[in-house]
């Protein structure tokens, strides 16, 4: 035996060597595989949201207004580059005036030279019935004058944790002079 361990104990040898050893085998470690009924889920449900999306960009009281363009966005039909901050209204119907049931607060940008075409990082959070104050987080691409867009649902909060799924989205009025616009919403997840 070297000589430093000669002077040790057996004991004091072992507890030296377990504790060297455990913390090499777990200081690599980043994640542990947990049963899903530790933290209370379930069986999974399918819910379908259907709301209208409001976006106001033209008036005095906006909801959506631009934070950031590069020189080039004047110069491309597509306005490509502005990028716009939102918090959106969430209805029952397409009349402003109906149920507000949630707001879209996020980005969207243009993010297509040859068509309009958005990439959409947003919350959609809810503030009506059962699901006051769970949100679901959606990340896609809205081809703004295709029939229907189809964007993914990648996650969520509240009775909507570990939510997926895709939003529909179908251009009910756009006003081409103000770039208001009513979109109608449905919403596919699944969660716990």
């Amino acid at each position: 035996m070297p000589k430093t361990f000669s002077k040790l104990s057996s004991s004091t040898f072992f507890f030296h060597f377990t504790l060297l050893f455990f913390s090499a085998t777990s200081s690599g470690s980043f994640s542990n595989i947990l049963s899903p009924k530790k933290f209370g889920l379930k069986r999974e449900k399918l819910t379908h949201l259907h709301f209208y999306f409001h976006d106001i960009v033209s008036s005095g009281n906006p909801t959506a207004i631009p934070v950031a363009s590069a020189a080039l966005t004047n110069k491309s039909h597509t306005g490509f580059g502005v990028v716009m901050m939102a918090d959106d209204p969430l209805t029952a119907a397409p009349d402003p005036n109906s149920k507000l049931v949630g707001k879209a607060q996020g980005i969207y940008a243009s993010a297509a030279q040859d068509e309009v075409g958005l990439i959409m990082v947003m919350n959609l959070a809810f503030m009506e019935g059962k699901y006051n104050g769970s949100s679901l987080s959606l990340l896609g691409r809205n081809t703004v004058f295709s029939r229907v867009r189809e964007m993914p649902i990648v996650g969520g909060s509240g009775l909507f944790r570990f939510a997926r799924g895709y939003a529909q989205a179908k251009t009910h009025t756009l006003d081409l002079k103000t770039g208001n616009a009513v979109v109608e919403y449905n919403v596919y997840v699944f969660h716990y």
